[in-house]
């Protein structure tokens, strides 16, 4: 935690004084930090960061870890917007998942904390979970709706060979989905999700009411960021920045009072990259005189050929000189933004 702390305060240059909008406790299992940690790190960052007064304050959490105590503490801390991870509320999924909270866990731990005033929640669910149909993909949406909650995240499962999930696939206790299943049970996640009124205004976040998250918004509209401990990313309009990954190596480096990150200059061609990745997956799309612009600026063609086929195959649509994905184009929204950077 001393660590966290000498760095927040080694990386208070990186945002060259800018006012800090949104805090975010995310990456590993922030809710494992004692109410006394997370009020070293809020000293901290208040002693050496101008802090908006309305500045959106979240914490990914467990259901397991949120009991009325802790979630007191919480918003006496300032917390105010929770992002829990569900994931599912089948018990069977839950097993499977390795998750350890029950569904009665997790729908009470929602429900004390809007009775205790943090009604600003976002719920991860998982979809294209072996083993579920479509009526069992309803089934969490009907439930985490039913929570009365502003946003919905929604991802499908990954299964990566060194992870727990890769080891169980490696046993057979389950096989990856097909391409065309998950692309099915993305759709209707995405038609589900809109009935019941959340708006998808990125591929996988959804909000009620234009209740969307100001942090990874932020990430989407490319302004600047800092990340604080092991592995965490930042970016400042001018660099981008990754910590070390390993704790030992992490701590060596704050100890002797050395940022422990690896850094890379953005050339102009990068940021466009960026802006087209990161843009691209959202409702609002890439600005299109802003995207010819750059491009001519670096004397590099445009891509109008690309962006007329994406039209003609309906994987895109142009609305008020924004170039926006259908939901068809959603599906593959990472191959089509690679379509268009500048190699």
């Amino acid at each position: 935690m001393n660590a966290i702390c000498q760095e927040i305060v080694l990386q208070k240059e990186y945002l060259n004084g800018e006012k800090i909008k949104t805090i975010y406790f995310g990456g590993g299992t922030p809710s494992l930090l004692s109410p006394l940690e997370l009020e070293q790190i809020f000293h901290t960052v208040y002693q050496n960061y101008q802090i908006e007064n309305n500045s959106e304050i979240t914490l990914e959490a467990n259901p397991e870890d949120l009991n009325p105590t802790y979630l007191s503490d919480l918003k006496t801390l300032g917390v105010n917007r929770l992002s829990i991870g569900i994931q599912s509320f089948r018990e069977e999924n839950l097993r499977l998942l390795n998750r350890n909270h029950s569904s009665e866990q997790a729908l009470t731990c929602i429900s004390k904390a809007q009775d205790m005033g943090i009604n600003n929640i976002s719920l991860d669910l998982i979809y294209g979970i072996p083993g579920n149909d479509l009526k069992d993909l309803a089934y969490d949406i009907d439930q985490a709706v039913g929570t009365n909650v502003n946003h919905i995240s929604a991802y499908s499962l990954t299964i990566e060979p060194k992870t727990v999930f890769g080891q169980q696939k490696k046993k057979g206790v389950f096989s990856e989905l097909s391409e065309s299943t998950l692309s099915e049970k993305f759709t209707f996640t995405r038609k589900l999700l809109a009935e019941k009124g959340f708006e998808a205004y990125e591929t996988s976040n959804f909000a009620l009411n234009k209740q969307y998250s100001k942090h990874n918004t932020s990430y989407w509209n490319q302004e600047s960021y800092l990340g604080v401990g092991p592995s965490a990313h930042s970016f400042n309009q001018v660099s981008r920045q990754w910590n070390v990954a390993k704790n030992g190596l992490y701590m060596k480096s704050i100890l002797e009072e050395k940022i422990p990150a690896e850094i890379e200059i953005l050339t102009e061609a990068n940021k466009i990259n960026e802006y087209v990745m990161t843009r691209l997956r959202t409702k609002w799309g890439i600005n299109l005189s802003k995207l010819r612009e750059s491009f001519n600026q670096l004397d590099v063609e445009f891509p109008k050929a690309t962006i007329i086929n994406w039209q003609k195959n309906e994987l895109a649509l142009e609305f008020d000189d924004h170039l926006i994905l259908t939901e068809k184009g959603s599906l593959v929204a990472d191959k089509l933004a690679a379509d268009l950077f500048i190699v």
